[in-house]
Formats: C-alpha cells, structure tokens, sequence
C-alpha cells in the first residue's frame, strides 16, 4: 500500500509521497514514488503514483523515453497541463493494456493511480487525478488537493485545514500531519517521505526534501501533534447521561 497527496492553494503546490511497498513483519520494501521533470523558466513537473509498482514504474519509462527520443508529443514539449495529464492517462491505458491481460491470468492487480501538477511558462498552475483506466480530473478552488492510496486517515487534518488561501507553512504541515496520522492507524504506510513545495510562478523547483525515521522535524511534529490532541481532547464538554 501507499499514500500520497498533492495539495494546490494561492501560494504553490505541495506534493508528498511515501516510500512503502511491501509491509509485513520481515518484508518492508522502499521505492521513490515521486518524480520531478523541470525546465527551469519553461515548466516544473511532479508526478505521485499509487498502485501496481511495475505498471507505474512502466509508464513513467514510456513518458521518459519520449522525451529522450524527442518524440512528439512528450511531456516537455507540449504547451499545457491538460496535455501532460493527456499524455500520461494514455502511456498508463497503454501499459495496462500491453501488461494487464498476462497479470489477470495470475490474478494481480494492475491498477495504478498518478497525481501530476505544476506549471507551464503561459498558463497557471495546475492538479490533476489521473485514475488507472487513463481519464482524469482537475483540482479546484472548492476540491484544492488530491489523495492515492490509504486516504481514509490522513483526509480529516487536509479536509479542515487546506482552502486556496492556505499558507503554505499551513498546508506542509498538514500534509506531513496526515501522514503522521496515516503511518501511526496503517503500518503499510511508511518513511522514508518524499516532499516537494512548488511556488507559484517561480518555474523552478528549489524545495526538495527527504524525510526518514530520525529526521528531526518529524520528530518534534509528531510528537506536537499527538500532545496538542490530547490537550484539545481533554479540554471538550462532558457529555450528562
């Protein structure tokens, strides 16, 4: 299992990933499921995946192909965001369609789920959900952020704090605290978390950074968080029965 979020206020994009594939009480894998494609100036990409590790793996080896080989369209050549989520709900129906007979036949999932956002140079920035069967959906200011993966723990701290005059202080820390959240209910969810923090119109990703179990900052989140809980808790109205 996984979890990942991406979450678009005034201010930026803040994009987050775990590592986790595989959990069990002597087999725990990791794998980068984020990445980055960036021209400075031109265009910032950020992709999250959730699901099947070799469909996604597979197709964002198609999407890079493309590029290298400059075949047209690719994802740094087209002129707007909806083309980039174009291009990947087709390279992943391509990949499942190629991959998913032979996978049925020994009764493994082949779905996958990508959220993808950024800016190109001429048009604001811009989220989507692109679901396993190639279709998508955009964010907006009243749905300002997407989740894939286990969503259920981490959705009520993002659904009460993130709006689109969000800080962008505010929105990293409710991204992490619903990870903190979703890692303490779901053991298939784990460090290390990969973060990224676009700001709006700069066209450049400057803001890159990898937490694992001993980072600091986690640490001293994780255990506000948990005492601010219990404080809030204690401080609530007994009920008369």
């Amino acid at each position: 299992m996984t979890y990942c979020v991406a979450t678009m206020i005034n201010a930026g994009i803040v994009f987050a990933s775990d590592s986790r594939t595989n959990a069990g009480i002597d087999n725990i894998s990791t794998f980068k499921k984020m990445k980055t494609f960036e021209h400075p100036g031109d265009r910032i990409l950020v992709t999250v995946n959730s699901g099947n590790l070799a469909i996604t793996q597979a197709t964002l080896n198609y999407l890079e192909q493309a590029i290298r080989r400059n075949t047209e369209p690719n994802l740094m050549s087209v002129s707007s965001m909806y083309e980039v989520a174009e291009l990947i709900g087709c390279a992943l129906r391509e990949v499942r369609h190629r991959d998913g007979p032979y996978l049925a036949e020994t009764n493994v999932d082949c779905s996958a789920n990508f959220i993808v956002g950024g800016q190109i140079s001429g048009e604001a920035q811009r989220l989507f959900l692109v679901y396993a069967e190639g279709n998508f959906i955009e964010a907006t200011p009243e749905t300002p952020y997407f989740q894939i993966g286990e969503v259920k723990y981490g959705k009520p701290i993002i659904d009460r704090i993130i709006r689109a005059d969000t800080s962008m202080n505010d929105a990293i820390k409710s991204v992490l605290v619903s990870f903190d959240s979703t890692m303490r209910s779901n053991l298939s969810v784990g460090m290390p978390i990969d973060m990224v923090c676009y700001n709006r119109d700069s066209l450049r990703l400057n803001h890159i950074h990898r937490f694992d179990d001993q980072d600091n900052y986690m640490q001293r989140l994780h255990k506000s968080w948990g005492e601010g809980v219990r404080r809030a808790f204690a401080q609530l109205p007994n009920f008369d029965y």
